[in-house]
């Protein structure tokens, strides 16, 4: 599966579905391929990464660039198994990653966090493979990640019960959540790992870093699934307002969330599914020097 010199290549690798022959999971993990760039953002949990990935015909051998969007369990799981196969990827997530984290509900904690196997196969990396991401990062031209997201609505949230400490109770903003965007000709291709920080926040911010206010695809989860009625409308409206061309929504979106935003925007509107790949047009450059950091000087 490789991308022509001009387009830019999106696969689904992991999600809660999956198309016949793969394996579905509670957890995100999407391949892009770009001419220059082979990056992966996220893991999924584990088990389902390397099966689905060599029935797609991904080799994980192939990553350069990893990039883990938060430090929950079904995001980061598969890590050694791609640091095993690419010993070579770089990798950049925020220091709060590897944080411990917890949901509770009633009086059941439940640890969300980063699987000590991914922290160590992290603190194992040889010196500069790691990227201790806080700030905007230009990966290359017309390639780039966020940094953390500021929390500018007034009706988003981290999306449920997450917490830092099972017994104090002290909510989790989840604060580490990163996102990565592609500049093409046609606006920009932004991919969401669970929009903890809002999905309406992540895509502003987005265009703001890529200086590109044209959102043309966003797809990964939107974190909607216990989102109140009037959260679901709202984002669903501004989403409608920056008229995107396409919105996979994926693993923690929720049914009510997918037909809210097949309602507004009806066939723009695509499965986001283990095995869905989406093709767009070539990143375009370049990384504006002075916003972030340039890929030469990524660590924070």
């Amino acid at each position: 599966m490789t991308a022509s010199s001009a387009e830019t290549k999106v696969t689904i690798l992991v999600d809660n579905e999956a198309q016949e022959a793969l394996i579905p999971e509670h957890g995100l993990s999407v391949w892009i391929e770009a001419p220059g760039e082979q990056l992966l953002v996220d893991t999924g949990q584990g088990p389902a990464l390397a099966r689905n990935a060599s029935e797609l015909g991904v080799p994980l051998s192939s990553v350069k660039r990893l990039v883990l969007s938060h430090g929950h369990y079904d995001h980061t799981g598969g890590v050694p198994e791609v640091l095993k196969c690419a010993p070579t990827a770089r990798v950049y997530c925020h220091p709060g990653s590897v944080s411990a984290r917890y949901s509770i509900r009633g009086e059941l904690p439940k640890p969300i966090g980063m699987p000590a196997a991914a922290r160590l196969a992290l603190e194992s990396l040889p010196a500069g493979m790691l990227h201790w991401t806080t700030r905007p990062v230009g990966l290359g031209d017309g390639v780039g990640i966020t940094g953390p997201i500021p929390r500018l609505t007034d009706y988003e949230d981290t999306g449920g019960p997450f917490f830092v400490h099972p017994e104090s109770r002290h909510a989790d903003p989840i604060d580490d959540e990163l996102a990565l965007w592609v500049r093409t000709d046609d606006g920009l291709v932004v991919v969401v790992g669970c929009s903890h920080a809002g999905l309406i926040n992540t895509l502003r911010h987005a265009q703001r870093v890529a200086e590109c206010p044209r959102i043309h695809a966003v797809l990964g989860g939107f974190h909607l699934l216990e989102a109140s009625e009037a959260r679901i409308e709202r984002t669903v409206e501004a989403l409608a307002e920056m008229q995107p061309d396409l919105v996979a929504p994926c693993h923690c979106t929720g049914s009510r969330a997918v037909d809210a935003l097949k309602a507004a925007l009806a066939q723009r509107v695509q499965p986001g599914l283990a095995g869905a790949t989406f093709t767009f047009g070539a990143p375009v450059g370049p990384w504006v020097e002075g916003f972030g950091e340039t890929p030469a000087g990524v660590h924070a």
